[in-house]
């Protein structure tokens, strides 16, 4: 299903375009499946396991004091598992970013968040997009095998690789 609605936003823009005509921002703006998938990998496979944070004043978390200066980790891994905003976690759901503007703060945080939000994260956006579309344009793939279970230890890994065949399109 994910690759059949990512292709056909794509192959729309395609049609759209003479031989050899650039990608526009428009284009890249009408790519929300698109997004919502590359979003819906980052959620899945975040790029940051676990980071640190100074606290700043005391607090109290499930009956435990947290004192002002303790360092404490916190995992995106387990933020994006969180079933009260991600309906069934562990299942790759791009339209769990339909909304995105209405996602709690801080519950994606793969580029960070807040005044730590990743500076580059626009310029991510814009090469994911771009990357997607030329490789879904110009080349045709298939999954050598169906088990793409994954585990984190501690950075999530496929059990068993990714294996993938890659052929390039012939044009039209």
């Amino acid at each position: 299903m994910v690759e059949k609605y990512g292709t056909a936003e794509q192959e729309k823009i395609v049609r759209s375009k003479t031989l050899g005509e650039l990608l526009t921002w428009n284009d890249l703006a009408s790519m929300k499946y698109t997004w919502r998938v590359a979003l819906e990998s980052l959620r899945i496979m975040s790029p940051v396991f676990i980071s640190f944070r100074r606290v700043v004043k005391d607090f109290e978390y499930e009956g435990y004091l947290i004192p002002k200066g303790w360092q404490v980790a916190w995992s995106a891994c387990m933020t994006h598992m969180n079933e009260c905003i991600f309906p069934d976690p562990s299942k790759f759901e791009p339209r769990h970013f339909k909304k995105a503007a209405f996602l709690p703060p801080y519950s994606f945080v793969a580029l960070g968040g807040g005044h730590r939000i990743c500076p580059g994260y626009e310029f991510a956006r814009l090469e994911t997009l771009i990357t997607i579309h030329y490789l879904v344009n110009r080349f045709t793939w298939k999954l050598c095998c169906q088990n793409i279970s994954f585990s984190r230890d501690p950075m999530p890994t496929f059990k068993y690789g990714l294996e993938i065949e890659i052929e390039p399109k012939i044009p039209d």
